[in-house]
């Protein structure tokens, strides 16, 4: 794959979520599709148009969908038969997806048909990218999919787009999809073959929405790392439940590389080590290798399941012009992302849970080893960061209702014929609401943490929490009077999605 500065080419086999993550956000990165796996589309729809030709019963191209797999459909009822496909199935509901969000569901698509076995006709794969380069995004509801058939109510509304129906965002308005096509001089696709099937028989949507809370949580880890070492500092804390031989002990890999991150970044402290009255800490300090480090290796567990989705191919039935089949099977069942993204969320949700409990020691002046209750002087009069902690508390209480695991569920669907279902989608709907949740959890002991220490004497701070505390400084005062503390933990938790925090942290390792 070509990856210039403004510049992506589809191959079908390398892209990654780093490049997803930059398509979805710059709408100035251009996308094509590499010439031999253009060549394979026009092979796979090839063969599509010879089965077609054939009168043989195959399905979704001269037969129905579903429990309608059994009504033989003859070549010149093909073209309805996709149009009506998209039409009926474009019944997804709910709030809107993020522009985001549906500028990588069609880089996905695109990508998936590049690997040359959808039996896609070219021209509709064409007027895809060309909306994807033109900045041409579907208006898609946000709920619908049960995560077997594909994302098939949401990639409908994508479809609809290509045809000339449906709304479009272009220019910053919503408009009619015809409109939006006019607007950029193109033209709206006739879909023959399976053109209706390889649009919307895939998991587009649950891995765009998948990839993104992945990209998103890794940040959120290295942010929770950042904000345990500062609170660490500001309850000074002990650095030797990090010694590298307590684990090399266990083996546990996340748990090793968190320590030696928790240390590097501690290096140099004048706070750490200093608490005379104790010689240990709590486990929300003492155990951070062992809690983040278990969300660390879930974390790339799951980034493993999407690298391999990001590549693969997912519609049904699959072309395979070697042998000039077409085969039914089951690659759009979403049971794989929904496994990988419901542990994402509840690996997230556990960072979550522990950074709370660290801003609880941070403002309770019972815990937190001499400094002024809820971090304030004339506490009282003042409240300080008392309702911030709680504000924490109710996010990671809604956090736990949401990593009650969606893809234990199932439920029947089209008479039968879809007898067990993922929920993939659901799954990696939640785990997006709970990785951001977990980022302004973090966000909050983030600005608490800082706090704590500006009411210390000023002593030297490790290596990396240095870096950590003039970050968070250059985006929020220190509290020295009650102030409404929204834009505060707002303003943090864009430094920490935005990718401030992790490129200041980097350039340390």
């Amino acid at each position: 794959m070509c990856k210039h500065d403004q510049h992506l080419v589809l191959d079908g086999h390398s892209l990654t979520p780093e490049d997803v993550r930059r398509v979805a956000i710059d709408r100035a990165v251009t996308c094509v599709i590499d010439d031999n796996a253009c060549a394979k589309m026009e092979t796979s729809y090839a063969l599509v148009r010879r089965i077609m030709a054939s009168k043989k019963p195959t399905y979704g191209i001269s037969t129905g969908f579903g429990e309608f797999s059994h009504v033989y459909i003859s070549e010149s009822q093909n073209k309805a038969l996709q149009i009506n496909l998209i039409r009926s199935h474009a019944s997804a509901t709910g709030d809107l997806l993020p522009r985001q969000v549906v500028r990588a569901m069609m880089l996905l698509r695109l990508n998936a048909f590049a690997i040359g076995y959808s039996g896609i006709n070219p021209v509709v794969a064409d007027l895809l990218l060309a909306l994807l380069n033109n900045d041409i995004v579907p208006v898609v509801p946000c709920q619908g999919s049960l995560g077997a058939s594909g994302d098939l109510a949401n990639l409908a509304h994508m479809a609809l787009v290509l045809v000339g129906e449906g709304e479009a965002e272009a220019d910053g308005r919503v408009m009619s999809g015809a409109e939006a096509l006019r607007q950029y001089g193109l033209q709206p696709v006739t879909l023959t073959g399976k053109d209706g099937l390889a649009l919307i028989n895939g998991t587009s949507m649950m891995l765009s929405l998948g990839i993104r809370a992945l990209l998103d949580a890794e940040r959120c880890l290295q942010a929770a790392n950042a904000a345990a070492a500062l609170s660490l500092e500001a309850l000074r804390g002990f650095r030797n439940a990090f010694d590298p031989r307590i684990h090399e002990l266990r083996s546990q890999k996340g748990q090793i590389l968190v320590a030696q991150t928790l240390l590097h970044w501690l290096q140099g402290s004048e706070y750490a080590d200093t608490r005379e009255e104790d010689v240990q800490d709590a486990y929300t300090l003492r155990c951070v290798p062992q809690v983040h480090g278990a969300t660390l290796d879930a974390l790339c567990y799951v980034r493993d399941i999407l690298n391999r989705e990001l590549n693969a191919v997912t519609d049904n039935p699959l072309v395979f012009p070697e042998t000039g089949e077409v085969i039914s099977g089951g690659n759009f069942h979403g049971q794989p992302l929904a496994l990988a993204l419901d542990l994402l969320g509840i690996a997230t949700a556990e960072l979550a849970n522990i950074s709370e409990r660290r801003t609880e020691r941070l403002v309770n002046p019972h815990l937190s080893n001499g400094l002024p209750a809820f971090l304030v002087h004339g506490g009282g009069v003042c409240s300080g960061l008392m309702i911030p902690q709680y504000v924490a508390a109710s996010l990671v209480s809604e956090n736990k209702i949401l990593a009650h695991p969606a893809s234990v569920d199932s439920i029947t669907s089209s008479a039968s014929k879809e007898d067990h279902v993922s929920m993939g989608a659901i799954a990696a709907r939640k785990a997006s609401t709970i990785v951001d949740n977990t980022r302004r959890v973090i966000a909050i002991e983030l600005m608490c943490a800082a706090q704590a220490i500006d009411l210390q004497e000023r002593r030297r701070l490790g290596r990396g929490t240095e870096a950590v505390y003039r970050m968070i400084r250059e985006h929020v005062a220190p509290l020295t009077e009650d102030r409404p503390p929204s834009p505060d933990i707002e303003a943090i938790q864009r430094v920490i999605g935005d990718g401030l925090l992790e490129e200041a942290l980097n350039a340390l390792l």
